[in-house]
């Protein structure tokens, strides 16, 4: 057995998702001695912190064991030593910094979305695959425990025939004026790659296609809730993008899905991001962690009474599902998918392409709610 070194340079390190979820896997992996291969060798990620503020970015490397960092994205990807760039920045230049790392040979892995059009976005695909370099984008969702096992229900014929599929999900992000926002402003401008369809429809695409039936037709309504808002340094600045959607998608197969997700919304429900399915032989509730079970032969008769309240406990009728596989962090399960597919060629189900359908689905939305009509969604290629 010997130990292999994969550099990677993960830009916007200090960024929430860059130092809580991606950083914190890597490290994760680097503390339990790299990612085993199949010919017996550890692979070893390096991580090279990428930022602009170089306080928060020493204070992160010292604070992660001593690691590199930089802030010069064009030397980070002249370096020959660097293997993989990490895009975890804000969506807007995306497709610029995959494309320039793509020119310099780098394999490339980012957060969705992978860019702010469908154009962009087959570009980059093509790109990757005309240079010949490995290329992903983060389905974190995949990994979640609630998810896998809605996957095994689907797996074992649980639900028969699928009748319908109601996805409910968010919180309510404040205005920056009562409380500070949960989320940076830059999610909220068109200019900056904001809007809440371009970023939470790249998630439901891939939950939809890899769990619950591929997509085939949208029809979408949205509409922002909260026109003003507080930025980081306290100034008011006006929304130009939505931040609360409607949509029905149709699935292969024809069943419906529901679809409602915004930041406006207070949560009253077993968590942030709600799933249940029905179908003719049993339904299913998932979150995040948890999942729910009704099958045919346990489902009650409710009754309705217009003279008196209702005095069943419903929730009483679902059975929790156990919690068999031991659990990984969900951007730690992408991480090692990807590195091994970098190193020895291994399965890696989420190349661009796949986060160019998220673009897709996202460019439908618009494009349903501007005609007001459905619109089919095509296959892609590249």
């Amino acid at each position: 057995m010997s130990l292999r070194q994969i550099n990677i340079v993960i830009d916007g390190a200090t960024g929430r998702l860059g130092t809580t979820q991606h950083l914190k896997a890597l490290l994760a992996i680097r503390a339990e001695g790299g990612v085993p291969l199949a010919n017996g060798d550890r692979l070893m990620p390096e991580p090279v912190l990428l930022g602009r503020n170089p306080e928060k970015l020493d204070a992160l490397a010292a604070a992660s064991g001593g690691l590199r960092w930089s802030l010069d994205r064009d030397a980070c990807l002249a370096d020959k030593a660097i293997n993989i760039y990490f895009d975890a920045t804000a969506t807007g230049g995306r497709p610029e910094r995959l494309a320039t790392a793509i020119a310099a040979s780098k394999h490339v892995y980012t957060e969705k979305p992978l860019a702010e059009t469908l154009e962009q976005a087959l570009s980059l695909a093509r790109q990757a695959k005309e240079a010949g370099v490995k290329s992903g984008v983060v389905q974190d969702k995949l990994f979640l425990p609630g998810l896998k096992k809605l996957r095994k229900l689907y797996d074992s014929g649980y639900f028969g025939r699928v009748l319908s599929v109601r996805l409910d999900f968010g919180w309510w992000v404040f205005d920056g004026e009562f409380q500070t926002s949960q989320r940076p402003s830059w999610n909220y401008q068109r200019a900056t790659g904001g809007g809440l369809i371009l970023d939470m429809f790249a998630h439901w695409r891939y939950v939809f296609d890899r769990l619950l039936g591929p997509i085939e037709a949208v029809s979408c309504r949205e509409m922002t809730a909260q026109p003003r808002r507080i930025d980081e340094a306290g100034k008011p600045y006006d929304v130009d993008v939505e931040d609360h959607a409607f949509a029905i998608f149709e699935l292969e197969g024809g069943a419906l899905a529901q679809v409602s997700s915004s930041w406006a919304s207070r949560v009253k429900r077993d968590d942030l991001l709600q799933i249940q399915i029905d179908g003719t032989k049993g339904s299913a509730v998932c979150g995040m962690h948890h999942c729910f079970i009704q099958p045919l032969v346990a489902t009650p008769r409710p009754f309705f009474d217009p003279e008196r309240p209702q005095i069943a406990v419903f929730d009483d009728d679902w059975q929790e599902m156990p919690t068999l596989d031991p659990f990984k962090n969900s951007y730690r399960e992408g991480w090692e998918l990807f590195l091994r597919h970098v190193a020895e060629d291994g399965p890696f189900p989420s190349p661009l392409l796949e986060g160019a359908k998220g673009v897709q689905l996202a460019e439908a939305c618009h494009q349903s709610h501007r005609e007001r009509r459905w619109i089919d969604l095509e296959t892609l290629t590249v």
